[in-house]
């Protein structure tokens, strides 16, 4: 990569919000993430996240708006795109190369084996998008959770009529409330790469620039007052200006992916990680223990990590802050009659006590502390 194209990488970086840096870390992996807002902001923060699919990173997407009555059939359907996409990995950076294809692009398609396939009616044919944000997905039934367990497993959906395959680029959201609702189904959660919680505090940029873009939009609209005819002919749906100008093209996530695979660890940061893993196993506080998919999610996130701060290595202090966003969401803070001292005589009183008022951030920060970084 040309120090120019790492310059201009690096300066975009620099201009992301919390939610969009969360969302580029989960391309990059190739993972998913979980989404926290207070139930109040919910709305803004899904509406920030269309935004952010189409103005950052040039891809479509799905809403899918949850509750306890939500079925596999609606799962199924909500998380098609709206709009129409090309063939390929289903992101607007093809639909443009099978406009330009014409109508030959109609009649097969390829599947990701390479195997030709006869092309469907496109009435017939449903898109999974490339980003599907399932709003309050922790209030739904264990079947659906288990479906959206699926889907990022597997990589398809089975519904009543078809086998939907998702696109190359493929980033499932769990948006969720931090002050209500119950935990996601475990397997599904710990599936779930990382965890970020928003606050009020560290705004929606996306959203308020396009809430300043439509009050000027319509105050010159006012001062013109001119009418003007549509266009013959309509681009590609609604939003098509923002697909266009996405401010990180498939090339720089491409790029980015291959600069993670390419950071060195040194063995003495690799003891490091290792050690903060088997302290957050054993602290007294924490209930099951910690997973091996969530230590393979905690080496992935510390690479990846590493060029979005411009180096090709992994220091100790990328280790700590990859913890903070791999386990909040893991550990579960166990009561005070299943801590492991009251087997051998503890005073459950006593213990409760010492829990009293712990939060996963203590006991994550407690760790890290605990252990100590190699110089």
């Amino acid at each position: 990569m040309e120090e120019d194209d790492l310059t201009k990488l690096s300066s975009k970086i620099q201009e992301l919000g919390d939610i969009e840096l969360a969302a580029l870390l989960c391309l990059i992996t190739e993972e998913h993430c979980i989404i926290q807002a207070e139930s109040a902001e919910l709305e803004n923060v899904e509406r920030e996240l269309r935004l952010i699919c189409t103005r950052t990173f040039g891809l479509n997407c799905a809403v899918l708006e949850c509750d306890e009555q939500t079925t596999l059939d609606d799962f199924g359907s909500g998380i098609l795109a709206d709009d129409w996409k090309g063939e390929g990995d289903g992101s607007v950076f093809a639909k443009a190369e099978v406009l330009r294809k014409g109508d030959d692009s109609f009649f097969s398609s390829t599947t990701r084996g390479g195997a030709v396939m006869p092309a469907q009616d496109e009435n017939q044919r449903g898109k999974i998008a490339n980003v599907v944000v399932a709003k309050n997905l922790n209030v739904t039934s264990n079947q659906v959770q288990i479906q959206a367990l699926e889907l990022m497993r597997g990589k398809r959906i089975f519904t009543r009529t078809a086998v939907q395959i998702t696109p190359t680029r493929f980033l499932f959201v769990a948006l969720l409330p931090t002050d209500k609702g119950p935990r996601l189904v475990q397997h599904l959660n710990d599936h779930l790469s990382i965890s970020h919680t928003h606050t009020m505090e560290d705004g929606l940029s996306n959203l308020e620039g396009r809430i300043r873009e439509k009050r000027i939009s319509s105050d010159i609209s006012s001062a013109n007052s001119v009418i003007r005819s549509p266009p013959a002919t309509p681009m590609f749906g609604k939003g098509s200006s923002m697909f266009t100008d996405a401010l990180f093209s498939k090339d720089d996530i491409d790029s980015l992916l291959q600069s993670s695979s390419k950071v060195r660890m040194s063995p003495d940061v690799r003891g490091y990680l290792h050690d903060i893993v088997v302290f957050l196993r054993m602290h007294r506080a924490v209930a099951g223990g910690i997973s091996a998919l969530a230590t393979r999610h905690f080496h992935a996130l510390a690479r990846a990590l590493a060029p979005l701060h411009g180096i090709d290595y992994i220091p100790p202090s990328l280790v700590a802050l990859a913890a903070r966003k791999i386990y909040p969401h893991r550990i579960i803070i166990t009561t005070p009659e299943n801590e492991r001292s009251t087997q051998w005589g503890s005073n459950v009183e006593a213990v409760a006590a010492l829990l009293d008022g712990i939060t996963v951030e203590d006991i994550i920060e407690e760790v890290l502390v605990n252990v100590e970084p190699p110089l």
